[in-house]
C-alpha cells in the first residue's frame, strides 16, 4: 500500500501559520503521524524539521502536489479549499486566528465552518486535536463540489475585500 500524502497549503498571502507547521512537525516527530507531508508555508517564517516544505510552489508544482497527495490541510483561503474538493481531496480547515497575529480577523473559522457544514471538508478548530481531524478527513466520504451558489462564493469574497480595505484605512 502507497504511504499517505498530505499537502499543507497555506496559500500565498503575508500572513504566518507557524501553529499549524510546528503541530504537524510535532507529530511528526512523536511518530503520532507518519504520513509523507509537504508543506506550502507561504508567509510563514517557522521552518519544519520533520517534513518537506517550501514556501511558495510555481503553479505547475503546486498542481502536481495537488495531485499526488490523498489529503490537504489548508488555511481557510476560498480558493484553496475550493482547489483541493474540487480535486476530489479530503480537505481539514485549519484557519487563521486574529489573536495569533495570522490575520486581520477571524473570517477564515467563519469561511471553514461554511465548508463544514456543507459536509465538504473537516474543520479544526483552535481547540480540536489535528490528528482526531485528520482522521476525521480520511474517513469521510469525498463530495464534489458543485456550486450552485455562485452568489455565495462572491458574497466571501466581497466580505473578505471589504474587510481588508476597512482595516487598511
Amino acid at each position: 500500500m502507497e504511504r499517505e500524502k498530505i499537502f499543507v497549503v497555506l496559500g500565498t498571502q503575508k500572513f504566518q501559520l507557524n501553529r499549524l507547521l510546528i503541530e504537524l512537525d510535532r507529530l511528526k516527530e512523536e511518530s503520532i503521524l507518519t504520513s509523507e507531508i509537504f508543506a506550502q508555508t507561504g508567509g510563514s517564517d517557522y521552518e519544519p524539521k520533520h517534513y518537506s516544505w517550501k514556501h511558495y510552489l510555481e503553479t505547475e508544482a503546486f498542481e502536481k502536489k495537488m495531485e499526488e497527495c490523498s489529503l490537504v490541510v489548508v488555511h481557510s483561503g476560498v480558493g484553496s479549499i475550493i482547489s483541493a474538493i474540487r480535486k476530489n481531496k479530503k480537505v481539514v480547515v485549519y484557519p487563521r486566528l486574529e489573536k495569533y497575529h495570522e490575520h486581520v480577523d477571524d473570517h477564515q473559522c467563519e469561511i471553514g465552518q461554511a465548508f463544514a457544514q456543507r459536509g465538504l471538508v473537516v474543520y479544526c478548530g483552535e481547540k480540536d486535536d489535528l490528528m482526531e481531524k485528520i482522521q476525521e478527513a480520511r474517513e469521510m466520504e469525498s463530495r464534489p463540489f458543485v456550486s450552485h451558489n455562485d452568489r455565495m462564493l462572491e458574497t466571501i469574497k466581497n466580505y473578505i475585500d471589504m474587510t481588508q480595505r476597512s482595516r487598511r484605512e
